[in-house]
């Protein structure tokens, strides 16, 4: 049987633990008590036995007259206790309890001390239940204007589409109705308190598979209180001021992607060529359009808050429950321990206190049951709730490799066929290594069209998989250590993938890759020539290519829909919303740069035909594919740099500039490690070793400070910070040392080193897979620190922005 700490440590809200009851400091603070009780238990064990009848039945009458409600409630119970209920300073704390221990116990001192604890635990729930309480009302109070306000406008469409049709006008699907853009001058402070409304939103809401994720925004840990006023209006490119049926409204719809970015920025340049004339503008000013497809981004971001609202409400039921059985079990403890009986007067009080007794918490959830229903999904309860309350697919014994949507959480069919691909990647990488000794592959003196053909697509596949096998093993540690990296990433709980599935992959993956070059070079060696096999390594990627792009429900769609989607963003980059997933992922491409390369040298090879004349050096004799293959190089970092550019021009923090020069410093190191391949001479090492030192103090810099949050000199923790979800400091400190090395691993563009007679193109993986495993260690330490910023914030849901916001005519 489970133990109710380790039921309540994993039931609880990750991101509130701390506003829970504190239950094992409360069971500590018990174990004081029987220790000190042991000599007294003989005692009055014998004074037990002593009594005779008569007084017993007196104190069973005593007890029983007690009991009538003219007694009070505080002489219940033998008085035993008695709680004192006080008023707060303020009426947001509620009422204050406190204990008075009115009974003699083994260590009275003991007993006190253990209610003041309980008090405060118990005053500790209402006043965060209050607040998160008030803070969902109004957020219901909100979401019920904005959804008054849709019905409105889309009702006003309606009617000029009935009005047109009857007048026998063409209609086009974006048609739209016109509201007089309000004449009032917003000043810059105006537009400030807008953005501060929705400080931390995060717009992206029904993204990718049209099912709304959860994720906080790392870089929305506050807002400034002052913006520059080319911020604010940069920051108000896609709102819009109008006014309908007497209401003047501002609609803000988020810049997230590319088509909105550039609407918003043809808007803005044409409210600067008409200014001057629109400044005294009167009813006949300029007009908005609000067509269909504004109104439905508006809904999907009115259903998205309603749904994190829903989600909210859940957590805040989860709050009562788990906290009212943590007391009753806390209290069954303690009348074990002490043989009084405290819990049915502690418990009366508790039943009564504002967390437990308030219900509009669920009142609120029933209405936004019963809005969501009638308005987003059309009168029907099921699907309604797939929505508001998304499940975990059943638990299916049949699962077979395909695996599509149809996952389990703890699936003994996944963990067979990893058993059983990892099996064989053991196998034929055993049988590879022996073979590629036998024929001298890997040798200084080996086989020049091999090293340079086959032999990147292994070093290409060999690091993509390691990287993807890490982050397996980040996803197991952050669940053990309870980081929430799905609300992080944005990723929905019915499809993501657990590490047992991320390992399935990798191990099937390399299974499949090296079985194929076990098969090539089974070929080579039995005298086929380069003519007939040079197609089986291009043939593999190729499968491995469709399979990413399959449109059929196999093999993890949706993860693998979303991954797309994501390396999107990023190429795209700075013309979408920059959300945690993406940018961790540029984060990610920044170290596999070799990978790239080598993606980028084989796509070359395979694409201009050279395969069939074994002309592996045409791509880098080519100007043209040369300079791409540098390209490469840079891309990543350049990806990385417009990300912080489109993060400091959404939310104005200027850290955004200071880790945009991050990586700008990468690409000048980078610049100058291409400048020396081509030209080695001493000037261009000394130019290689200065950019590469000072990118490298700059990157531990942000490594350690501000991506890991350690380095706090008023730390408890010498040199990390205060909170720590790993139990041993020494695994901290480790990391952090590993770190530093592994970000020296450009020292080998100066000094040369080989392993003995290994090949250099071996050496040069060596080192590239050591980068993605000091990426993979940078991983869990990233989103533990943001974590950790969410959990001191009590951030469990986003704040999604709201469309519309009504503006004062005084403004």
């Amino acid at each position: 049987m489970v133990k109710f700490s380790k039921q309540f440590e994993g039931q609880l809200v990750p991101e509130w633990k701390e506003a829970f009851v504190d239950y094992w400091q409360l069971k500590k603070d018990l174990k004081k008590i029987p220790i000190l009780n042991t000599d007294n238990n003989a005692t009055n064990k014998n004074k037990n036995k002593n009594k005779n009848k008569d007084s017993s039945f007196t104190n069973d009458l005593i007890s029983s007259i007690r009991k009538l409600p003219f007694f009070g409630p505080q002489r219940r119970e033998h008085g035993v206790i008695q709680v004192h209920t006080k008023l707060a300073q303020t009426l947001s704390k509620g009422d204050l309890y406190e204990t008075e221990v009115l009974e003699q116990f083994a260590d009275t001192e003991a007993a006190a001390e253990f209610f003041a604890l309980l008090d405060l635990q118990l005053n500790k729930v209402n006043k965060f239940f209050r607040t998160k309480e008030k803070e969902f009302v109004e957020r219901g109070e909100s979401l019920k204007k904005q959804m008054e306000i849709l019905i409105e406008l889309k009702a006003a469409l309606k009617q000029h589409h009935d009005t047109g049709t009857s007048s026998g006008q063409t209609l086009k699907e974006d048609e739209s109705i016109s509201g007089i853009i309000s004449c009032d001058e917003e000043s810059t402070k105006d537009r400030t308190e807008q953005e501060q409304d929705i400080e931390n939103s995060i717009d992206e809401v029904n993204k990718n598979d049209g099912q709304l994720t959860d994720s906080p925004r790392s870089s929305e840990l506050g807002k400034s209180t002052s913006i520059k006023r080319e911020d604010s209006k940069s920051k108000s490119l896609s709102e819009r001021v109008i006014n309908i049926q007497g209401k003047s409204l501002k609609i803000h719809i988020p810049l997230t992607n590319p088509t909105r970015t550039f609407s918003a920025i043809s808007y803005l340049l044409r409210d600067d060529m008409i200014n001057q004339s629109s400044k005294k503008c009167g009813t006949d000013g300029r007009k908005l359009h609000i067509n269909r497809t504004k109104l439905k981004h508006a809904e999907k971001m009115i259903r998205g808050a309603f749904i994190e609202l829903y989600k909210g409400l859940g957590f805040l039921k989860t709050y009562r429950n788990l906290n009212m059985l943590a007391f009753v079990k806390i209290l069954k403890k303690f009348d074990k321990v002490t043989n009084k009986q405290v819990l049915p007067i502690y418990l009366r009080v508790v039943e009564s206190s504002y967390f437990n007794s308030s219900d509009k918490a669920l009142k609120l959830a029933d209405d936004v049951e019963k809005i969501f229903i009638k308005h987003f999904a059309e009168d029907d309860k099921k699907k309604a709730m797939k929505y508001l309350k998304p499940a975990q697919k059943k638990e299916s014994h049949a699962v077979t490799f395909f695996i599509g949507e149809f996952k389990k959480k703890e699936s003994h069919a996944v963990t067979f066929f990893m058993g059983l691909f990892t099996g064989c990647f053991l196998a034929l990488f055993v049988g590879y290594v022996i073979m590629a000794h036998i024929t001298g592959m890997y040798k200084p003196q080996s086989d020049t069209i091999y090293m340079e053909t086959i032999y990147p697509i292994l070093s290409m596949f060999s690091l993509m998989f390691l990287h993807f096998f890490l982050y397996g093993c980040n996803i197991f540690m952050w669940r053990k250590t309870r980081v929430n990296y799905s609300f992080i990433f944005e990723l929905a709980q019915t499809k993501e993938l657990k590490y047992r599935d991320v390992f399935l992959i990798c191990t099937a993956s390399m299974s499949a890759v090296v079985g194929v070059l076990v098969l090539h070079l089974t070929l080579v060696a039995k005298g086929y020539s380069y003519n007939q096999t040079q197609a089986i390594p291009g043939l593999l990627l190729l499968v491995f290519i469709m399979l990413l792009v399959c449109p059929f429900n196999i093999i993890y769609k949706s993860s693998r829909y979303r991954f797309i989607c994501v390396i999107r963003n990023i190429i795209l980059s700075p013309l979408y919303k920059v959300v945690m997933l993406d940018f961790f992922m540029a984060d990610q491409l920044c170290s596999q740069v070799p990978m790239l390369r080598n993606l980028e040298y084989v796509a070359c090879y395979y694409i201009t035909g050279s395969y069939k004349t074994q002309d592996y050096g045409y791509c880098m004799r080519t100007k043209y594919y040369r300079d791409l293959a540098y390209a490469v190089s840079f891309l990543p970092y350049y990806w990385r740099a417009m990300q912080c550019a489109r993060r400091w021009f959404d939310e104005g923090h200027k850290s955004h500039l200071v880790n945009l020069g991050k990586y700008v410093s990468a690409m000048l190191a980078a610049g100058a490690k291409v400048a020396y391949e081509k030209e080695k001479n001493i000037g261009w090492l000394c130019l290689v070793v200065v950019m590469s030192s000072a990118a490298t103090v700059y990157q531990l810099y942000w490594d350690f400070v501000k991506d890991w949050g350690l380095l706090q000199c008023h730390s408890k923790n010498p040199w990390l910070r205060n909170e720590l979800m790993l139990r041993r400091k020494i695994y901290y400190y480790f990391s952090m040392g590993l770190n530093l090395v592994l970000r020296l691993a450009w020292l080998q563009t100066v000094l040369h080193y080989n392993f003995g007679s290994v090949d250099y193109r071996v050496t040069g993986l060596f080192l590239a897979a050591l980068e993605v495993i000091r990426r993979g260690q940078w991983n869990f330490y990233r989103l533990e620190n943001e974590h950790l910023n969410n959990a001191g914030k009590f951030r469990a849901v986003k704040t999604v922005p709201l469309p519309f916001h009504e503006v004062d005519e005084q403004d």
